[in-house]
């Protein structure tokens, strides 16, 4: 029998994982769009120098490139694998505890004090000069005023010619005097006012005089003897009744602070909430006050940007669902987030993402509800839980520099992801990387921190498939990146594992499916990239039996279909023998897995 080897695609030489830029913050945002700067860098030189000395740079940077993309291709810096921190708070060294304990302190005082919702609107703009409506009415009035004081004046001067002493007190008749004092003081009225009048005299010259009138005061009959009566009584009675005595004044208890949420999970309160904060502390090297800026900034952020109502508005645009969609998981449970950028390529769904300003702020606002909806449904902030996801991102046939308008939409995205959505990525794979773009990141590999090294892989063509089922099994990945995932398939589900083997040049791998009671056998196979020639039959246990041919013998290339699926139905006891003879000179990927089911399912 020819000579196979089987393994399960665990490990992979050093030659596949390189690193990736990253800004100020250590975490990265799933809108990492990298190319179209990087391509930007590579194009300033030739922007700002003259023609011909553009064009001899240009030339020796391409020459130096070359000569290092089949070195960068096949060797590849290894980068120390990232390994994601506990947030059990048990777990916490020492000062991060006292950091997150710090950090709920301010968290609680900014709560109380309303530093959670963003800063009010400015007030207009006071113009200097009145309306021409308020100086209108302003002249009127300063013109009437001569003749208010002439109308005032008139009447008063009239007045002090008559006889006005005969209203005075002195002169008022004495039997009025009598029936006063026979009330009670409390029922008398008495009302005193002084008037001050403007005389002129013969000469023209006025004075005042000030005159007082006294009013002669009204006296009320005196009460029936049956109406005193009562009265009497009734205050007798309110000597005796006491009034109940007012509380002491007590200060109304203050509302308890509203609360804050983020991701659909409070800041304060429960052991979720831990996890969110460790999130901003680790974005920020556990700098308490700089992690509390981080979070004050991104929740302001969130009611400006209207998060809550973003996650109901239908901003679906089917066309997009080939550009970022989840699908399965990686060998951690992390959910996968894949991003094609490669199909910008086509013109006219570029058009519709980025042909102005209005659609690319609809592209944005999709792209951050996309994020929030897989944050919610695809995460568990449980200490225990699954809080971050891995990212593959896809840089075939991605746009150029040339395409500006692409660049502008992701450099707002990343702005806002950066700041706004901290340790959600547990590893970023980008995958059909062009050589010119991994040489460029392993120049600039030295400026990033360690952190940011072990969590970003970049792999080539060739070496796209291997590198993701280092982190991912194959039965999670898509068909077209290597996997055997496919949607809505009857007979396979992401729970149905795969086997990985590894056939030799110039070898074969025979593989047997056996089958002990009638039944439907169904199995499927790819080899990667394929160049292999594929044979299936079945024999039976019995001697007497009949072989029976199931798959001709076929030479797959990489033209042809990325896998196969075959069935056969079994009536008598035998084995299904898969019959895989590599021909070339290079070792190859081969990817398989069967299920046995009953005879009234159909495959």
């Amino acid at each position: 029998m020819a000579e196979e080897t089987e393994k399960k695609a665990s490990d992979k030489g050093p030659e596949e994982e390189v690193v990736v830029p990253e800004s100020k913050t250590d975490e990265k945002t799933p809108l990492v769009l990298a190319t179209a700067e990087a391509e930007e860098e590579t194009k300033k030189p030739t922007e700002e120098a003259p023609a011909d000395v553009a064009v001899e740079k240009e030339t020796a940077e391409a020459v130096a490139l070359a000569s290092t993309a089949a070195e960068t291709e096949a060797v590849i810096e290894q980068s120390a694998s990232f390994k994601e921190e506990s947030n059990l708070v048990g777990d916490l060294p020492e000062p991060e505890k006292k950091a997150l304990d710090e950090l709920k302190q301010f968290i609680q005082a900014a709560l109380v004090n309303n530093e959670f919702n963003p800063p009010p609107p400015p007030p207009p703009p006071k113009s200097e000069e009145p309306p021409a409506s308020e100086a209108k009415v302003e002249e009127p009035a300063a013109a009437e005023e001569p003749a208010a004081k002439a109308e005032l004046t008139a009447p008063v001067e009239t007045k002090a010619e008559e006889p006005i002493t005969t209203s005075t007190s002195e002169e008022a008749p004495k039997t009025e005097e009598a029936a006063a004092s026979s009330v009670p003081e409390e029922l008398k009225v008495v009302e005193s006012v002084e008037v001050k009048a403007v005389v002129v005299d013969e000469d023209g010259a006025k004075t005042v005089e000030a005159i007082e009138e006294t009013v002669v005061p009204v006296t009320l009959p005196p009460p029936a003897a049956e109406e005193v009566a009562p009265a009497a009584e009734a205050e007798t009675e309110k000597e005796h009744i006491k009034e109940p005595e007012a509380p002491a004044s007590v200060e109304a208890p203050l509302a308890p602070p509203a609360e804050e949420f983020i991701w659909g999970v409070p800041l304060v309160g429960n052991e979720k909430s831990d996890t969110v904060l460790l999130k901003f502390l680790r974005a920020r090297d556990f700098k308490v006050k700089d992690a509390l800026a981080m979070i004050k900034n991104a929740v302001i952020w969130r009611k400006q940007f209207g998060i809550e109502s973003l996650l109901e508005e239908d901003l679906a645009v089917p066309e997009l669902e080939k550009v970022v969609f989840y699908h399965g998981q990686d060998k951690e449970g992390h959910p996968v987030c894949y991003n094609v950028y490669g199909e910008f390529k086509d013109q006219e769904l570029y058009a519709k993402a980025f042909g102005d300003e209005e659609k690319r702020e609809k592209f944005l606002r999709w792209r951050i509800q996309f994020l929030e909806k897989g944050i919610r449904q695809q995460l568990d902030f449980s200490p225990q839980g699954v809080c971050t996801m891995v990212q593959v991102t896809d840089l075939k046939n991605v746009p150029g520099p040339g395409k500006k308008e692409l660049r502008q939409a992701t450099k707002k995205a990343l702005a806002l992801l950066q700041d706004n959505y901290p340790e959600f990525v547990a590893k970023q794979v980008f995958i059909n990387v062009p050589w010119w773009y991994l040489a460029y990141n392993r120049v600039m590999s030295p400026f990033f921190t360690q952190r940011t090294k072990s969590k970003f892989v970049f792999a080539g063509p060739s070496k796209s498939a291997e590198t993701i089922f280092r982190y991912i099994a194959p039965e999670h990945v898509p068909v077209q990146y290597g996997g055997l995932s496919k949607d809505n398939d009857p007979d396979f589900t992401s729970s149905d594992a795969v086997t990985e083997v590894i056939i030799k040049p110039s070898s074969k791998h025979v593989i047997e499916l056996p089958s002990t009671e009638p039944s439907l056998l169904v199995w499927e196979l790819r080899a990667l990239g394929w160049d292999v020639t594929y044979s299936a039959e079945f024999v039976p246990s019995s001697e007497e039996g009949y072989t029976v041919l199931v798959q001709k013998a076929r030479k797959f290339t990489a033209a042809d279909e990325p896998y196969v699926k075959n069935s056969f139905k079994v009536g008598e006891p035998g084995k299904i023998i898969l019959n895989i003879d590599n021909a070339t000179t290079k070792k190859k990927k081969l990817l398989y897995r069967s299920k046995t089911k009953g005879t009234t399912e159909s495959a």
